[in-house]
């Protein structure tokens, strides 16, 4: 058989499947409002599985039993999304507890970060929320996460991750560990500095100090100098602060022009970063379930199935409600081995009808999803 001849009998087979797709969908959607009457669940796992073995083994063809199989669990999965879109459509919803504010009441609000006195987070509190006097530094992020869980302050700032460093797991962690919520954001570009006590000249220098990340951003710049004893700190707000304490022409921080201005040390070299779009990302969080009105970002997290495909079927929620993912990052689940929790940062605000739709079906098929925050 010719080519072109081959070709129109897949287009006639083709007209054929998408009538009885189309077939397929109204009794789906007959389906869903039989299931908004009687508050059946849409995801019938038992019901699924027993479906596709009952396929399976009327498949004729070897070859094609892999095939068949995704080809319904497609099907399957189109027919819940549409069932969850009707559910949607007549106000059924999974309830998410979150209440929507017109702005964030932060003018007398109590402020944590993370870090001491001159740290890029306390840069990152008063770029969101201005030069804010009611502040106060804490020496982890567990403790941050403590502070507005118990109610000492209002809301905590925290790094979530940096364009060159990656994602600060220890804050992923916790922001499942602790019920507080994102509110907000802030990115913060980082221009390291090389900063000594007045005076000192580069041929006095010995030792360098900084936090681990800040020594591993100036690679490049510290590779001229291999004579340079390198030193870790908690981070490159402290290095500052040593160095002054110290009060030696041998002693240098790496560290943010900021803190060597709070410090009252000397600019000696400026953006000695290797990357010049060198940013980190922080977040603002808070022990309350509340969102802004004009929010367009939604974090969320969620466990998943260790089976082939499971993250695959649970992604297309977001295609199908036509919602931009933007961020997906995965951490090993404890005492759990090779089961992972997925993080995922999304657009949409809570009030969108696509964004409920996604999350019903997403609260359906995954186990322990959790809503980080709207911000």
């Amino acid at each position: 058989m010719a080519l072109e001849q081959i070709r129109e009998k897949l287009d006639c087979i083709d007209e054929q499947i998408l009538a009885l797709y189309e077939q397929r969908m109204e009794f789906c959607e007959q389906v869903g409002k039989d299931k908004v009457k009687t508050g059946k669940k849409v995801y019938d796992r038992k019901r699924e599985e027993e479906k596709l073995a009952v396929l399976n083994e009327k498949t004729v063809n070897e070859k094609n039993r892999k095939g068949v199989r995704e080809l319904f669990e497609q099907i399957m999965s189109v027919s819940r999304k549409l069932q969850y879109q009707i559910l949607g459509e007549h106000g059924v919803y999974g309830k998410t507890a979150f209440i929507q504010l017109e702005k964030l009441e932060s003018e007398n609000a109590r402020l944590v970060f993370q870090g001491t006195e001159g740290a890029y987070s306390q840069q990152a509190l008063h770029k969101y929320f201005g030069d804010s006097k009611n502040s106060f530094h804490v020496d982890t992020f567990r403790d941050a996460m403590e502070a507005i869980e118990e109610g000492s302050a209002d809301f905590a700032v925290l790094p979530i991750e940096n364009s060159s460093a990656g994602a600060v797991s220890q804050v992923y962690d916790l922001l499942v560990e602790f019920e507080n919520y994102i509110v907000g954001e802030v990115v913060l570009p980082i221009h390291h500095t090389l900063a000594g006590i007045p005076g000192t000249v580069f041929s006095d220098i010995e030792r360098v100090y900084s936090h681990p990340q800040g020594l591993m951003q100036s690679e490049k710049f510290l590779s001229e100098h291999r004579n340079w004893q390198q030193i870790s700190v908690e981070n490159t707000a402290v290095a500052a602060k040593e160095v002054l304490k110290v009060g030696k022409h041998s002693e240098v921080a790496i560290c943010s022009e900021y803190a060597a201005e709070l410090y009252g040390l000397e600019v000696l070299a400026q953006s000695i970063n290797n990357s010049e779009n060198n940013s980190t990302r922080f977040i603002v969080v808070t022990n309350q379930k509340v969102f802004l009105k004009g929010a367009k970002k939604i974090s969320i997290c969620f466990e998943i199935p260790h089976e082939s495909g499971s993250l695959y079927h649970l992604l297309s929620h977001f295609i199908y409600n036509d919602l931009n993912m933007t961020k997906i990052e995965s951490r090993p689940i404890e005492d759990r081995n090779w089961e992972y929790r997925f993080f995922i940062d999304f657009e949409g605000n809570m009030s969108d009808s696509s964004v409920k739709n996604a999350i019903r079906g997403l609260r359906d098929e995954t186990r322990n999803l959790r809503i980080l925050g709207n911000y």
